[in-house]
Parts: structure tokens; C-alpha cells; sequence
């Protein structure tokens, strides 16, 4: 957005956008994998349940393993156990109850309520107390087997084929980690446009726009860390994403340095609110702003293309170098030297995302 626009526009809306096809499609490529992996699995573990144990509706087997598996992006093989322990702790507490007291509305209330208190004392996650519960209800409900525990049986044959194909069929990850750093960084860079476009201007107003939009960045870092750490606990038990460790690692140490960034950014934001408030234009300070959003533009690029790192850490060292308050705004007031100062952790924050070592970045900013 150039400065000579409004901060803000009406946005048309009509009935091709509110009917767009293009948000399902994007779903679709998304989830194709996962709904892949969720066929394959329920299939072959209804079928083995069938032919291997002779059960002629092995529906549990099939429950388990979409429950376990699911669309959501988190992944983690520790995730769809942690499932899987839960759903078979909540079928295991149902078939021992229904040997007991038989069945009914009564008894399916009071496997209900064992359940859930058994699920809550074993686990802190809300989503094993309730996936225990789904499959204590369906077990219950269900006619009585011919042998008892044989749906128990059923369940873990599905919580075997949920974990196999996480393991042998993987979601891609380095897609989902790409799209949600691209997320992030275009957050990071609308931010700092904003407070470099405040300085330039003297615009407490966009000041505290561009605050709040970098405020607004940690769902968007929250959401990058998720895939991220999901991403890395399959490729440690896929065999088919070994390749894919290194980078997935490099990914993990930009995440850890851009965290401690979006925060100093919100530091940098606070200054910036205070100096614009008497509408003053501050060019000198715009201008290093200016400089530091580029590089991280930089960074961001480096993320798809490794080959860009050296060339975002030269950037910065460039910018590093001169961030001496004194020597860059002399004879200034003290709110635009503690501005100057404010950037400084920011730029060695950006520095460790390139892959400088963290006691390297600090000696590259001058002592005051």
C-alpha cells in the first residue's frame, strides 16, 4: 500500500466471492493426503479385523482409525497415539462394564461418567476424556459380541493401521510449515511497512495500526510452530522423510529467532507510537526502519531458498553496523535514541534467523 492511500477501503463483495469454489479447492489440495491416509487406514483395518479374527462387523476398527487420524493439521504420531490410548482405554472400560451391569440407558450413563473420570486422571488433554467417551457410547450401544473384549480387539487393530500409515504413507509437512511461515512473514512485513510508513509521516494512527498488527502475529506463529513441530515428529519415524530432517530442523531454528523478533517488533512498535505523537516526520529512523523490513523480506525469502540466507545476513550486518543512536541521530531527543536502541535486538533477532550464531549477531551491533 503506497502512502497517498487510505489506510482503509471498502471492499466490494458480490455473489462470485461469497460463492467462490476456489476456498473448497484449496481444502481439497490441502486434505487430500490426510483423506488418503484416513481411507487406507479404516480399510485395511476393518478388513483385517474381518479376516484375521473372523468378525463379521468390525466397525470399531474403522472408528478408531478416522477418529485417530482425523483432517486436523497436527499430525504428530505422539498426537494420534495419545488418540488411539484414549479410544481403546474408553471401549475397554465399556466391555468391562457391560460383563458387570449389562446394558441400557442407566448402564450407559455410568460407563459414561467411569470414563470420563478414568480419561481425565490418565490424561490433562480434553481430547482424550472425549474420544474415550465416543467409543465407551458406540461399544456400549452396539449388540453384545460373541466373545467379550472382542471389540477392544477391533479398536486396536484400527489404532495399529492409524499409526502405520502416519508412519509409512506421510503427510507432506514441509508444505503445511512453508505455507504458514509465508503467513507469518507476510504479517511481519505488513507490520513493519506500517510503523516504517508512521515514521515517515509522523502518523501516531498508523503507528498504532502497524502495533497492532504485529500484537496480531503470534496465531500466525502459533499455527507455523504447529505444523512445524508436527512436520518434525513424523519425518523422525518415516522412513520416506529422512531428506527432509535438515531443512525441517533450519525451519525450526528461523521459527525460535522469528518468535523472539515478532516480539521485539511489538518493542519497536511501542516506541514508535510515543515518538509520532507529536506528528513530527522522522526520516532518519524511517529510513533504518525501512532498511530492517526490507532484510526481513529477505529472510522471509530464504525460507524457500536457502541460497538467499547470506544474502538477507549481509543486509543486516550492513544495517547492524550503524544502529548507534548517538552517531546516527546526534543531538536528537531520547525518544528517537531509544527508538534506534529498540531496533537493535530486532536486527540481531533477524541476524540468528539467517543462521548467524546468537554471539556473533550481538557483537555486530556497536556498543553505546
Amino acid at each position: 500500500m503506497s502512502d497517498s492511500q487510505p489506510i482503509t477501503q471498502a471492499i466490494p463483495v458480490t455473489w462470485r466471492s461469497r460463492f467462490s469454489p476456489k476456498p473448497g479447492l484449496a481444502r481439497l489440495r490441502e486434505s487430500w493426503i490426510a483423506i488418503a491416509q484416513i481411507v487406507l487406514a479404516a480399510t485395511a483395518a476393518f478388513l483385517l479385523a474381518h479376516l484375521v479374527l473372523g468378525h463379521e462387523a468390525p466397525m470399531l476398527a474403522a472408528t478408531v482409525s478416522i477418529s485417530s487420524l482425523g483432517l486436523a493439521r497436527d499430525a504428530r504420531p505422539g498426537r494420534v497415539l495419545e488418540t488411539v490410548i484414549g479410544m481403546l482405554t474408553g471401549i475397554l472400560i465399556s466391555e468391562a462394564l457391560r460383563l458387570v451391569v449389562g446394558s441400557g440407558w442407566w448402564q450407559l450413563a455410568v460407563t459414561l461418567a467411569v470414563t470420563m473420570l478414568v480419561a481425565r486422571f490418565l490424561s490433562a488433554s480434553p481430547q482424550f476424556a472425549i474420544a474415550a467417551a465416543i467409543q465407551a457410547a458406540i461399544a456400549m450401544i452396539l449388540p453384545l459380541g460373541p466373545v467379550p473384549f472382542a471389540r477392544l480387539a477391533d479398536g486396536a487393530f484400527g489404532g495399529v493401521m492409524a499409526i502405520a500409515v502416519t508412519a509409512l504413507l506421510p503427510r507432506n509437512p514441509v508444505t503445511a510449515v512453508l505455507r504458514d511461515a509465508r503467513a507469518f512473514f507476510a504479517g511481519f512485513d505488513a507490520a513493519a511497512a506500517r510503523l516504517v510508513s508512521a515514521l515517515r509521516r509522523g502518523d501516531r494512527l498508523r503507528a498504532e495500526r502497524g502495533l497492532e498488527k504485529a500484537r496480531a502475529l503470534q496465531a500466525p506463529l502459533d499455527a507455523w510452530r504447529t505444523s512445524l513441530e508436527s512436520g518434525r515428529a513424523i519425518s523422525r519415524i518415516s522412513p520416506f522423510l529422512r531428506g527432509r530432517r535438515a531443512e525441517l530442523e533450519r525451519h525450526a531454528r528461523i521459527l525460535q529467532a522469528m518468535d523472539l523478533a515478532m516480539r521485539n517488533l511489538r518493542v519497536v512498535g511501542r516506541r514508535i507510537v510515543y515518538v509520532t505523537d507529536d506528528g513530527r516526520p522522522l526520516p532518519v529512523p524511517a529510513e533504518a526502519m525501512g532498511e530492517v523490513a526490507r532484510a526481513a523480506t529477505l529472510v522471509a525469502a530464504s525460507i524457500d531458498d536457502i541460497s538467499q540466507e547470506p544474502i538477507a545476513r549481509e543486509a543486516l550486518l550492513s544495517i547492524a553496523r550503524r544502529l548507534d543512536p548517538a552517531a546516527m541521530l546526534p543531538g536528537a531527543g531520547l525518544g528517537e535514541q531509544a527508538l534506534v536502541s529498540a531496533m537493535r535486538p530486532l536486527v540481531v533477532d533477524l541476524l540468528v534467523a539467517t543462521g548467524l550464531p546468537p554471539g556473533e549477531a550481538r557483537a555486530a551491533i556497536p556498543r553505546i
